[in-house]
């Protein structure tokens, strides 16, 4: 997945020359990369490399400085709602409405992106997290796992083309990591585009096919996990990727074959 990889124009997600300022701070400079469907790109980087910055300027949260970002056809920022209705975006912290119910939360994302087969959908999903017996419990009572949980089936409930997760993990227990990374691994099997950002690196080399680590802001590297591992470590498939992360930003620079 280089810069042109999808120049086609099959790319379910495409960032162009995006930048993001706080007055005088770049948080993200100059970033280009693409997602085509089915492929699970890991997002990758130390705190403030602009990792979450770049997720939430995707989902529409917050508007890019400059550039162009595209999701699934539609430009985020001339045709928001288009674009929105094709993605998910499953934050670190999940905000749920504390007095509706777990049930409630999928009836108001159903009526949001008029889902079909509520019924049918809202209890398979449930009962792939193992939430079906909190059903009608409130969002208050929720513990923080459970909670992620809900705002994974709300996520997945209209079947997103694009799927962007920040911490996928937060609060999640062995089961539920199970269970969250065989259903990214079906939605990318159906086609979808998937980002995960993540400092759970054992996550990413499991079910990332592509891998982009930013550091600063900026791109040391985009392309397959096994060329990262041969750019930064000098070996094909023997290093890991926290070995891979560790040699990426210790000085803050691509290899210089990158560079060019």
């Amino acid at each position: 997945m280089s810069h042109d990889a999808h120049a086609a124009g099959d790319a379910l997600i495409s960032v162009s020359k995006f930048s993001k300022l706080y007055k005088d701070t770049a948080a993200v400079s100059d970033l280009d990369f693409a997602v085509g469907p089915g492929e699970v790109l890991g997002l990758v980087g130390p705190n403030g490399a602009g990792k979450t910055t770049t997720l939430r300027a995707l989902s529409g949260i917050i508007p890019a400085t400059s550039g162009r970002l595209r999701v699934a056809g539609f430009d985020i920022a001339a045709e928001p709602v288009a674009a929105k209705q094709a993605l998910a975006y499953i934050p670190d912290n999940a905000n749920l409405f504390e007095a509706l119910t777990v049930w409630e939360h999928l009836l108001f994302i159903s009526s949001a992106y008029r889902v079909d087969h509520l019924e049918e959908n809202g209890n398979r999903l449930l009962a792939r997290f193992d939430m079906l017996e909190q059903r009608d419990k409130l969002a208050a009572d929720l513990s923080r796992g459970m909670r992620q949980k809900v705002a994974i089936c709300c996520a997945l409930l209209h079947n997103p083309q694009v799927v962007l997760f920040d911490e996928p993990l937060t609060g999640l227990d062995p089961r539920g990591i199970r269970t969250l990374k065989e259903a990214l691994r079906d939605c990318a099997e159906q086609g979808a585009a998937i980002i995960i950002s993540s400092h759970m690196l054992h996550l990413v080399e499991d079910i990332c096919s592509h891998l982009l680590i930013l550091h600063e802001g900026r791109s040391l590297f985009l392309g397959r996990l096994e060329e990262a591992r041969q750019q930064f470590a000098g070996v094909e498939g023997g290093a890991s990727l926290e070995e891979v992360f560790f040699r990426a930003t210790e000085n803050g620079e691509a290899p210089a074959a990158l560079q060019e």
